[in-house]
């Protein structure tokens, strides 16, 4: 089978379809991945087409900050969203594919499917699109909202009105007459259970797959290995969650760790965290990334933003994490965490303290029987398999 999988944003966004494509590749499918640029992620020894951004570049201008967004959205954010939509739009047009595979801000995928007349597979790398009563889309309310949670998920649709005029475009490059495209043939979510119960109020073609990751856990540099064989360390990086004070994050995260009694290794991401000369010891190593598993497989707990890929790969390997959210689906893996006894309470990054790190990290003991038997859940599960055969099943 021939698939196009297209994916938008950052690492997180980029890995699970990266994982998905080497499985299907494996299987003998004939497989295409258009991503942006310099995601971070290994594509190494697969079809690759670029779309022609540049998240990273974007985050290192301006962060992650909302604000920088609606004052960047004409000059940045429209222009990116353009490209992303127009760019994978003809990526697939060209490729020819037998089914499509999107991430949801690949906008134009269902326009795309109906004039190549074939399916389209929808990925909701976190649930934003797929209405419960269960819970409220991620990103919008950090509480329960009862059976008022379904219209929190309107929001997804609000954000396609603002490019309308993109997807007009697109139909005209396809030779459509501009109008809605039909629903994805399925939904899936690479997400596992031992994190997110499956609602019984969702449709019977959306899949709680498990997540999508790659097979091999990925080499250490040999100062982070000799750091690491040196005892009992807690992990701490905010991915791309460039924002704020780095330097000040810095000063508390690792106060709160040596306040805990803990050695400290520290990943500064795309800007998360600024180590300053004076607060490095003995006792601290200082890396720009490290390959999760290894790290989080010795770690005692890991201090991060919840991202869902790091909340997965953390969870799997077995270390507590503690999470100091930043924006958009953090908070609620912070509450679902919290919720199946798994982590303490998150520490909203903008109260983040030493104090509270300390008071955190000094709990994590009591929620490690609960971790190891998520991370034995997810030990069982095969995301990339459990994908994969359901868009086989689309032809």
């Amino acid at each position: 089978m021939r698939m196009l999988l297209a994916t938008a944003g950052s690492r997180g966004d980029v890995e699970p379809f990266a994982a998905l494509a080497r499985r299907a590749v494996r299987a003998g499918h004939q497989v295409r991945l258009v991503v942006p640029d310099r995601s971070g992620a290994d594509l190494s020894g697969l079809d690759v087409v670029s779309m022609g951004v540049d998240y990273t570049a974007m985050i290192e201008q301006q962060g992650v900050s909302v604000a920088a967004a609606i004052r960047s959205y004409r000059s940045t954010v429209q222009p990116l969203m353009r490209a992303v939509i127009i760019e994978s739009a003809r990526a697939a047009w060209d490729f020819e594919p037998e089914v499509l595979v999107a991430h949801p801000k690949i906008l134009s995928a269902g326009l795309v499917a109906d004039a190549l007349g074939i399916p389209h597979a929808l990925v909701e790398i976190v649930p934003v699109m797929t209405p419960t009563t269960a819970f409220p889309a991620a990103g919008t309310s950090s509480r329960d909202l009862g059976r008022f949670n379904r219209h929190t998920y309107r929001a997804a649709g609000a954000g396609r009105a603002m490019f309308r005029r993109d997807l007009r475009d697109v139909s005209r490059l396809l030779g459509r007459t501009p109008g809605p495209a039909a629903p994805p043939a399925a939904t899936l979510l690479p997400i596992s259970a031992a994190l997110l119960e499956r609602p019984t109020d969702w449709p019977e073609t959306v899949h709680l797959t498990g997540s999508w990751t790659l097979d091999r856990a990925g080499a250490l540099s040999a100062e982070t290995a000799d750091f690491i064989a040196g005892g009992d360390f807690i992990y701490a990086g905010f991915g791309s969650m460039s924002s704020g004070d780095p330097a000040a994050r810095a000063r508390e995260v690792l106060g709160g760790i040596r306040e805990a009694g803990f050695r400290a290794l520290l990943v500064t991401g795309l800007g998360g965290l600024a180590v300053p000369p004076q607060l490095h010891g003995s006792d601290v190593h200082v890396t720009d990334s490290v390959a999760h598993a290894p790290v989080f497989a010795a770690a005692t707990a890991a201090v991060h933003h919840g991202g869902i890929g790091t909340v997965h790969a953390a969870t799997a390997a077995g270390a507590v994490s503690v999470l100091a959210p930043f924006i958009a689906d953090q908070p609620f893996w912070g509450a679902r965490l919290r919720e199946k006894g798994l982590a303490p309470d998150p520490i909203p990054q903008r109260r983040l303290t030493a104090d509270r790190l300390s008071a955190a990290l000094s709990g994590v003991e009591r929620f490690r029987p609960a971790v190891r038997a998520a991370a034995h859940r997810m030990a069982e599960e095969d995301g990339t398999g459990s994908a994969l055969r359901v868009l086989e099943g689309l032809r």
